[in-house]
């Protein structure tokens, strides 16, 4: 994945070097020194931290669970980044989501850096005594190195406002009289929490892709009608079309993605299928998203895995294989789960024609090639699930200032910055032939590259 994401940032740079417009007052050899300095910047984090956590746990032995906190880079803010609770946690990936989070501050003019922690554990297996000592545990290990104006930390996969509350009210603890409402965010409302950021990465997810299918080609439709660019042609295929989407994951993201998909009066569009870590439901006629949240609400977030259950809460649905969801002939896939989903040897059996990000890199370098090449339209991460860190802003910014928003008015400010960040990257990428993440990063490279010139780090 860190390799993934380097080839791209490289590609962004060798294409910001030919273009004279960019920075013209750097030119020849100091040009190449600067690039070859944003190179080495950008392709590497500041500091990787580890430790392991003592736990003694509740049967009375004593383990010790590996635990990071990568920062990678913080020329326009604090780090900011979720800290994720799985079992396949490892430094590669915390350093590679910690890439992605400064690449995603930038493209939406977030003023935080790019941070990112992980504790490798299966939180299914411990108590919640034990858990709230290992969130504890981690800020006193890493305490030094976290703060509302240092390292800012949200929830990831596998914690939630439960764990950043723990963890909030420890480093209050550890630093008596100091700040601490912005130690952390994602946390509950009565803790000073935000409004509406559970929900709002699954929003932005489904928002992105309703801004480019409906109100973006209807506004743009000149435009995308006078090129011969493959994507514009893959946009106007499907306006006003009735549309079916299949979501893989149905966690805090993509459940909230297929609850706004079900509401949506904005486009004509059904949720046949959705799957989790056990199955796929499936049902050509839209499944009855409202009875499936619940039904995870009181299972554990897990889904109904048979007959049984669904006959139970009635719901009119085929149980099928976790995998088969991504193989569906729909026309929108939205994938939340883990990363490296779609890869070389599975692509091709891809049938959707859109695919939208919830997840951090769920598809490889090479299916994303070969997805492009036949005009799939990928929204990439860095752009669709782009919501949970601009509400944690908002948060962090009503914490500062102990004035808190409305619901409405956070999901409006959410749609706001996410719609500018579009109206920015979707004339380029329907007016040239790069695919939509290359424009997203190039956008991203072009503003960090700017900042860390300005700030004379390039000599």
């Amino acid at each position: 994945m860190i390799s993934q994401t380097r080839d791209i940032v490289q590609k962004s740079l060798d294409a910001l070097l030919e273009d004279e417009l960019f920075l013209p007052e750097v030119k020849g050899e100091t040009r190449k020194k600067a690039f070859t300095s944003l190179t080495s910047i950008l392709s590497t984090p500041n500091h990787v931290h580890k430790s392991y956590l003592r736990i003694p746990l509740e049967d009375e032995k004593v383990v010790r669970i590996p635990a990071f906190r990568v920062q990678h880079n913080n020329a326009l803010g604090p780090y900011k980044g979720g800290i994720r609770f799985h079992e396949t946690v490892n430094e590669e990936e915390v350093v590679n989501l910690a890439s992605l989070m400064t690449l995603k501050n930038a493209l939406h003019d977030v003023p935080f850096g790019g941070g990112k922690g992980g504790i490798i554990l299966n939180p299914r297996e411990y108590t919640e005594k034990e858990l709230h000592l290992i969130a504890r545990k981690y800020v006193q290990y890493f305490s030094d190195v976290l703060g509302p104006d240092k390292d800012i930390p949200a929830p990831d996969m596998g914690s939630g406002e439960r764990e950043m509350d723990w963890m909030m009210a420890e480093y209050k603890s550890i630093r008596p009289g100091m700040p601490y409402r912005g130690s952390f965010t994602g946390k509950s409302v009565v803790n000073g929490g935000s409004l509406g950021r559970r929900e709002a990465t699954g929003k932005g997810v489904f928002f992105t892709f309703r801004y480019l299918v409906h109100d973006f080609v209807r506004e743009q439709k000149s435009l995308l009608t006078k090129t011969d660019n493959v994507f514009a042609k893959t946009a106007l295929d499907f306006e006003d079309r009735p549309l079916t989407i299949s979501v893989q994951g149905f966690g805090n993201v993509g459940s909230v993605a297929a609850l706004e998909a079900y509401q949506s009066t904005h486009i004509q569009n059904k949720v046949v299928a959705v799957s989790d870590r056990k199955v796929t439901l499936f049902n050509s006629d839209g499944l009855d998203i409202p009875a499936l949240v619940e039904f995870t609400m009181k299972n554990k977030g897990d889904l109904p895995t048979k007959d049984e259950q669904l006959k139970e809460i009635g719901v009119k649905a085929e149980v099928r294989g976790r995998e088969e969801v991504l193989y569906l002939d729909v026309d929108v896939l939205m994938l939340a789960a883990l990363e490296d989903q779609v890869h070389k040897d599975n692509a091709a059996k891809v049938k959707a024609r859109f695919i939208v990000e919830g997840a951090n890199a769920p598809i490889t370098t090479e299916a994303d090639e070969y997805l492009s090449d036949k005009g799939v339209i990928i929204i990439p991460d860095i752009l669709a699930n782009a919501g949970g860190v601009i509400v944690s802003y908002f948060e962090w910014l009503q914490g500062r200032e102990t004035q808190f928003y409305t619901e409405e008015e956070v999901f409006n400010l959410l749609y706001d910055k996410m719609k500018t960040t579009m109206d920015t990257v979707l004339p380029l990428f329907f007016g040239d032939p790069f695919p939509l993440r290359q424009n997203c990063y190039i956008h991203s490279v072009m503003k960090l590259s700017t900042v860390l010139y300005r700030q004379g780090k390039l000599y």
